[in-house]
């Protein structure tokens, strides 16, 4: 009976210190938001991206001049070699392919607004996958936060279950033994409540600690992985559609030759393309942040049954095992996040399926060919 009131004595106050630190949860949140970042994905970076997403509008300038100057002499090209078919007897008039020429030149005068109405589709799609993302990555950060206070309180709890445990196991060993006189039960008692479980708890207490250093080492490099691997994606998207608006003048020239007809056609579809990967990266983000919601939800839900007062013995043994499993965490949130890694690195071939550039080309030409039936069949109609 001495033996069981000395081990509730510990554990209550155990109990309080566990219940001191747990009004610093908040703090602890604080803390984690600090040293993992603001979010999942950090708001600054994603900030960066959006501004830097419509740079290359902005700075189309420098070669404008050198593609409307090669414009000039390849449309000289062009007309010369149409002149000679026709002067040759090979080819009669036709307007409509003269007149190509003239709408690319036009097309080079007023590029930026051109790049911004192809892209304005994409655009649009952009904006309501990343309103999902956005809802989406606000619900995941709470229970991220919410996870890291269940998981400091879990390994509190831990250090009262493991104290409590050993001092017990001690002292149970130690009942059978005769002690001598009551003095000497008195300077145990008290040797155990005042020097004994400080010492126990504290070494239990480095131990948990070296386990949820663990775990959250493993967490932040699983996150970083994820963050990454977003990242390189959203500037791919950047560097390919600057480069892209910026050079793309030359493309449109080039185009006005026989010879590279498909490069106008060609770079529509690579932009359109290359465009599509910010909508389409919402929407995997948004589809794997359900998947990370869940997993966050099923861990907080297992913290919490170990957390609970119910249970008996089956939760104590579940905390047990916990406790010699190495790490604090359930490893469903580690998987999802590398999950997440994994979907994320598939934008550039799920958009390039969304849009190809040889069904595009395709197009392009059928239409040239429609319009050029359809104008020598004006020509006959003339002459008839």
């Amino acid at each position: 009976m001495k033996k069981l009131i000395t081990g509730l004595s510990i554990f209550l106050g155990v109990s309080i210190s566990g219940i001191a630190q747990s009004a610093n949860h908040d703090q602890y949140k604080e803390t984690i938001s600090y040293l993992q970042g603001n979010s999942i994905y950090d708001r600054g970076v994603m900030t960066f991206f959006e501004e830097m997403r419509d740079y290359g509008f902005a700075h189309s300038d420098p070669f404008m001049r050198d593609a409307q100057t090669l414009a000039c002499i390849f449309m000289l090209i062009f007309f010369s070699l149409k002149c000679y078919e026709m002067m040759a007897g090979d080819k009669k008039l036709e307007i409509m392919p003269l007149l190509r020429p003239f709408a690319l030149v036009i097309l080079l005068m007023w590029w930026p607004i051109f790049c911004q109405i192809i892209a304005f589709p994409t655009d649009l799609i952009a904006a309501k996958t990343e309103a999902l993302f956005g809802t989406q990555n606000d619900t995941n950060n709470a229970l991220r936060l919410d996870r890291a206070a269940y998981m400091i309180e879990m390994a509190d709890q831990l250090v009262e279950y493991q104290a409590v445990t050993e001092m017990a196991s001690d002292q149970a060993q130690e009942s059978d033994k005769d002690l001598g006189t009551v003095i000497v039960d008195g300077v145990k008692g008290f040797f155990s409540d005042q020097i004994l479980a400080p010492i126990v708890q504290m070494r239990i207490r480095m131990q948990t600690s070296l386990q949820l250093l663990a775990t959250q080492i493993i967490e932040l490099v699983a996150i970083w992985i994820l963050r990454v691997c977003v990242y390189i994606i959203f500037m791919l998207q950047i560097i390919y559609s600057t480069v892209l608006v910026i050079l793309g003048p030359f493309s449109v020239v080039v185009s006005i030759l026989p010879a590279f007809r498909d490069a106008f056609t060609t770079w529509i579809a690579r932009f359109v393309s290359v465009n599509l990967y910010v909508g389409v990266a919402y929407l995997i983000l948004y589809i794997t942040g359900r998947l990370q919601q869940y997993a966050l939800e099923v861990e907080i839900d297992k913290y919490e049954y170990l957390l609970s007062t119910g249970g008996g013995a089956d939760r104590l043994e579940k905390m047990a095992w916990l406790a010699s499993n190495g790490f604090l965490s359930f490893g469903l949130v580690i998987v999802a996040f590398f999950v997440s890694a994994i979907a994320i690195t598939t934008v550039p071939s799920i958009s390039t399926w969304i849009i190809s550039t040889s069904g595009i080309s395709s197009a392009a030409t059928t239409a040239g060919r429609m319009g050029s039936s359809a104008s020598k069949s004006i020509s006959r109609a003339k002459l008839i």
